[in-house]
């Protein structure tokens, strides 16, 4: 099983999914941590020098990235958009927003069975 945190400084998670500068991919298998990689963000329109507009119909694609991380099970974040939450869960990738703010803390959570989802502190646009 593959988990990615967004994160921008490989240890501390993103406050916004979309928005980081890459992702931790976690592989664990039998519950242990087997490997840690990091992807950078190349896939998405938000990290434009730091900026994205959410005013208007926020019509772009959600494509790169579901693409980009479609072997993962699971995404993490401390903040996402309602559209790519859904659009993640769409494509058979659980979708959490956790109040958790390390890599390590948040993967420990999600093994031993007890990281909340807090998908009201994603924001709508």
């Amino acid at each position: 099983m593959k988990i990615g945190i967004a994160s921008n400084d490989q240890r501390s998670i993103a406050q916004h999914f979309g928005r980081s500068k890459g992702f931790v991919i976690a592989e664990l298998v039998d519950g242990s941590i087997k490997s840690k990689d990091y992807r950078e963000n190349v896939f998405t329109n938000h990290l434009q020098q730091g900026t994205h507009e959410h005013q208007g119909g926020h019509g772009h694609s959600h494509e790169g990235i579901l693409t980009a991380l479609n072997d993962c099970d699971v995404v993490i974040a401390r903040g996402m958009g309602r559209r790519i939450y859904d659009d993640l869960r769409g494509a058979n990738i659980e979708s959490l927003i956790t109040e958790i703010s390390t890599v390590d803390d948040a993967l420990v959570a999600y093994v031993s069975g007890t990281l909340v989802d807090n998908p009201e502190k994603g924001c709508v646009h």
